[in-house]
């Protein structure tokens, strides 16, 4: 988002939820100040240190992790009508005029039911809008399980609690399936500085935030993306940007 931003493209966030069902970080929230609220601001936050625009909101409440009794909100957006939700969504990318679009992969990351309807519902919006570029924002699991194992003994040493590699095995996209892999070291100090501003979900002491800059760049420093529906493309092409920016 921010090389798409720093070369002269019109950079639009659209989120589905406000993030109601998230676990606030003790102490951030104001006396009376509802999550939700604070989220709006640390995302915009966040949006503006990237380059991007003000975040535009699809008007649905958060699902929760897969199986909280939250999915089974009328209101939330696992629930919502696909076809609906869809058409929302391409009314704001004619809007915009939206010649690329990313989503997340089709199990939505790492299963959370609101990534996956964002898949599902991206695709149809695309489809409506006829944005001619849709690309899956994921991870490269094969490059993750690796990364992990190789600085476990350095983040013991550093007192860094990470996730293990048993939390990345269906996590993500196997390298095989991948389109298109991004270095985004350049702008690596502003992707660190929109992760500290959600202070809401990400604490100082977190994973992400205690990453000495060597790890976090190991970890961070490049961003992959797949083509829906496609696999086995033998492994990600390296571009400066999506094709279609």
């Amino acid at each position: 988002m921010a090389q798409a931003s720093a070369a002269g493209h019109r950079v639009v966030l659209v989120t589905a939820t406000r993030g109601e069902q998230g676990e606030p970080q003790p102490g951030v929230l104001r006396d009376g100040e509802e999550l939700w609220q604070r989220r709006e601001v640390e995302l915009a936050e966040a949006c503006q240190i990237l380059g991007a625009e003000p975040p535009i909101f699809l008007g649905y409440e958060d699902s929760g992790m897969a199986d909280d009794p939250a999915n089974e909100n009328p209101a939330c957006f696992w629930q919502a009508d696909p076809n609906q939700a869809a058409q929302r969504l391409a009314d704001i990318l004619s809007d915009v005029e939206a010649d690329v679009l990313t989503v997340y992969d089709d199990h939505g990351l790492y299963g959370h039911p609101d990534h996956i309807q964002v898949h599902r519902v991206g695709l149809a919006a695309a489809e409506i809008a006829s944005v001619g570029h849709v690309y899956e924002a994921t991870v490269n699991r094969d490059r993750a399980l690796a990364g992990i194992a190789e600085m476990a003994p350095a983040m013991e040493a550093a007192g860094v609690e990470g996730p293990s590699v048993d939390d990345f095995d269906d996590f993500g996209v196997v390298e095989d399936d991948l389109s298109y892999m991004i270095d985004v070291s350049d702008v690596l100090d502003q992707k660190r500085q929109a992760m500290k501003v959600h202070k809401s979900q990400i604490s100082e002491q977190s994973f992400f935030l205690a990453l000495p800059d060597e790890m976090f760049a190991n970890m961070f420093a490049n961003e992959w993306f797949a083509i829906p529906g496609k696999t086995k493309t033998g492994g990600p092409m390296e571009v400066e940007l999506l094709p279609g920016l």
